[in-house]
């Protein structure tokens, strides 16, 4: 009998790693003969560097970045090969993550991206000409205006100061210069993986959606988007190409002893395909970094799907009798594309059936039965939060060998 064990990460507790190892275990115990193929996988969030790291046999290494608040901050960036190149994995929330903000100091005018860009030079400076930008579990809301920073753009108030790159300099923005963009990106391709297809403004968008978790009052919020609107009608600028496509653009405005001339920009003009780039899906993810990615040529695709390609995990699932999948803490909006969601998606094209083994159930799953043959929670008495991270390797074990059990009685 033929296994594939794809998780997510039970954030707070258990690595995809971890989740794949103990529903691994938990089968071989109950059915010793069983081929297992494990895959730890990630959506673009927490756990991607490791996921792909891991399933592809990469390596890891750690950087010292700004962090979202502070300079200073370890990272893991991970280096992988698909298809015979080498590739470069970047993940925002070991970066600017929120985990890494206590909730008391979150603050999205003072929290800044402008260590992925560092991170992304350290790749530039490694050679690299592929990257894979994870953006799950941001705690930014800055538009990317400080990873552009980082990479050599300069964004200037309308008395020409030069801005550092926080959120708040959103309020402030009034002229972009380019000239400086490391011209290394030209010849980069660039893949943000993220499971979010918010755009960048309005009701749906990353500021009224996401900035309340990020700290910011309903008010601020609304500061926030009403800014965020401005600056992408200042960046999408009629006429200049993104740079992954052929060339570095031209600056919008000239750079005299530190101070930048402003330039006119129209706001009414769209992207040269005849959508602006503000409203594309996954423009609003990571605090609107989708949105700078997608300005420096990136392509925005499903985390889920990014990491099943790298890690060849849909070759798998087609000669498999069972798929087992799982995730922190599941709910209607599982649905919505989230990477369990996905594995079954993949496992019911090939006509085989997905089981979901979740840290916790939300309230309205009732859905999920006609996607998942069987959804199974792990916690088996009333808990606490802390009783349920610290016992998260014992529940889950239980629960495993429970499903192999059930699969060993039906065959």
């Amino acid at each position: 009998m033929r296994f594939v064990i794809a998780p997510d990460s039970y954030k707070g507790s258990l690595s995809s790693r971890e989740v794949g190892a103990i529903m691994a275990a938990a089968i071989r115990r109950e059915i010793p003969q069983a081929e297992i193929d494990v895959f730890p996988m990630a959506d673009g969030g927490e756990g991607t560097v490791e996921a792909l790291v891991g399933a592809c046999g990469g390596r890891s290494e750690e950087i010292v970045v700004h962090g979202p608040l502070e300079p200073g901050a370890a990272a893991l960036i991970g280096l992988i090969e698909q298809d015979g190149e080498p590739v470069y994995v970047i993940e925002t929330a070991n970066i600017c993550g929120l985990p890494m903000i206590p909730a008391d100091r979150r603050d999205p005018y003072a929290a800044t991206s402008r260590g992925l860009g560092e991170a992304i030079a350290h790749a530039l400076d490694r050679g690299a000409r592929r990257l894979i930008v994870g953006l799950g579990g941001s705690a930014v809301n800055d538009g990317g205006i400080g990873m552009l920073t980082a990479l050599g753009v300069r964004f200037a108030d309308r008395d020409g100061r030069l801005l550092e790159g926080k959120g708040g300099d959103l309020l402030r923005i009034a002229a972009v210069d380019w000239s400086g963009l490391d011209p290394r990106l030209a010849a980069c391709e660039i893949t943000a993986a993220s499971d979010v297809t918010s755009p960048l403004t309005g009701p749906a968008g990353a500021s009224l959606v996401f900035g309340p978790q990020k700290g910011a009052s309903p008010a601020q919020a609304a500061e926030l988007d009403a800014a965020m609107a401005a600056y992408a009608a200042l960046l999408e600028l009629p006429g200049e190409p993104s740079v992954g496509a052929n060339r570095a653009v031209e600056a919008s405005s000239a750079v005299e002893d530190g101070e930048i001339r402003l330039s006119g920009a129209e706001s009414d003009k769209a992207g040269a395909n005849g959508q602006r780039l503000s409203e594309r899906p996954g423009a609003g993810a990571a605090g609107g970094l989708g949105f700078a990615l997608l300005r420096l040529g990136a392509r925005i695709e499903s985390g889920a799907e990014v990491a099943a390609r790298a890690t060849g995990l849909k070759k798998r699932i087609a000669g498999a009798h069972w798929v087992l999948t799982g995730e922190g803490r599941t709910d209607a909006q599982t649905l919505s594309g989230k990477l369990p969601f996905r594995v079954a998606e993949w496992a019911a094209a090939e006509g085989v059936p997905a089981i979901l083994v979740s840290g916790g159930l939300g309230p309205d799953i009732e859905p999920l039965y006609e996607t998942f043959a069987a959804v199974f929670p792990i916690v088996g008495r009333p808990s606490t939060l802390d009783e349920c991270l610290a016992e998260a390797e014992d529940n889950l074990a239980r629960t495993a060998r429970n499903v192999a059990r059930l699969i060993k009685t039906k065959t």
